[in-house]
């Protein structure tokens, strides 16, 4: 795509002033490192960051979501939520693949918030558009809303003296509205690092005061998309368009706790018959034995054949050593399974990892 052709987040000139690496990310220009992704990595870790991911889509909904079909689109059970709860789930297609990921937030008894990923976000209208019923109202809130993830082992001490003591009663999965740059906007606890962390939304017109006030502590440093990917891949957190995608269905990928199969949904009788049929190759996590780091799209070979394909991969910097993702035939799926990851001349000797690779988060403490 034509550098020209990306889209910017409002913080696009902050980014250039402090020297961020620019690189092209689901239509956008985004920052892929400031410092360089192992510090930044390594910060996240111990102390703050705080990521631009103004480039994510937002959409409300209002109305009841079993009248207004909100409920048969999502795979989660969202009329069971609670107001200020947020949960993760998938839109199906009707073959059971999955179109996008998504968190769903209850702001009140009838009024809702999707997160959804960025290049997605024409698409997943789209969806929504055709399957929301009569009674429902649609809005995307996109372009009019920033919004920064502030991430560590320290961001809660960080954000209550910003926002007040209250940020700390927020449940993993919740979210509450605070005073915000003279707004009242949603804060909440979910996170893709797998430590401690929060989500700040603010109309894009304030993002830059917030940036600024949060790099006001010198305990807070800027991340780039290139640790965010370090980050949620020690954790094996799935990607859209890499590790998940439309032609791919949420037991393959390891994800069907997040299913309701209790429910009528947009593809379930598919994905019901997928798994009467037996799933073929599965999801898993894998750890090289040496520090080289397997890439997207290196094949996996084992007993003398090809046995499946990396979709994520890098050098990890918390275990020291090459990690990812990958689909693998059923047989090789479990853990201590041993394979070889190939691509031309290189070999990477491999084992599956029980989820997560990095066992120390502090996300749920």
């Amino acid at each position: 795509m034509n550098p020209l052709e990306l889209k910017t987040t409002p913080l696009i000139e902050e980014h250039q002033r402090l020297g961020a690496k620019l690189a092209p990310f689901g239509g956008w220009l985004m920052p892929i490192q400031y410092e360089g992704i192992i510090a930044e990595h390594a910060w996240t870790r111990s102390m703050c960051s705080v990521f631009d991911i103004c480039h994510m889509g937002e959409f409300l909904v209002d109305g009841d979501p079993v009248q207004n079909g909100l409920d048969k689109v999502l795979t989660g059970n969202v009329s069971a939520m609670a107001a200020g709860t947020c949960r993760y789930g998938f839109m199906l297609n009707e073959e059971g693949g999955i179109i996008d990921d998504v968190i769903a937030y209850r702001l009140t008894k009838d009024a809702w918030m999707l997160v959804v990923n960025a290049a997605t976000t024409d698409g997943d209208e789209a969806h929504l558009r055709k399957h929301l019923l009569p009674a429902a109202r649609l809005r995307n809130i996109s372009a009019e809303t920033a919004k920064l993830d502030v991430q560590g082992p320290r961001s809660e001490e960080i954000l209550k003296t910003m926002f007040g003591r209250e940020i700390g009663k927020l449940d993993y999965y919740g979210f509450g509205f605070f005073p915000v740059c003279g707004e009242r906007n949603i804060i909440s606890r979910t996170g893709y690092t797998g430590e401690r962390g929060y989500e700040i939304y603010v109309s894009a017109g304030k993002v830059n005061d917030l940036w600024a006030m949060l790099l006001e502590n010198k305990d807070v440093k800027p991340a780039g998309l290139g640790a965010r990917d370090t980050l949620r891949l020690e954790m094996c957190y799935p990607l859209y368009g890499q590790d998940i995608d439309s032609r791919t269905g949420p037991e393959e990928a390891g994800l069907l706790k997040f299913v309701d199969l209790n429910k009528d949904f947009i593809g379930k009788e598919q994905l019901l018959q997928k798994h009467r049929a037996g799933i073929p190759r599965k999801l898993v996590c894998f750890a090289a034995e040496s520090r080289r780091a397997p890439r997207h799209n290196y094949t996996i070979h084992a007993d003398g054949r090809k046995i499946g394909v990396v979709t994520s991969g890098s050098f990890s910097p918390s275990l020291t050593c090459g990690i990812g993702m990958g689909y693998v035939d059923k047989a090789f799926a479990e853990a201590g399974s041993r394979f070889v990851l190939k691509e031309n001349t290189v070999e990477i000797p491999a084992t599956v990892v029980s989820k997560p690779l990095y066992k120390k988060g502090t996300a749920r403490t």
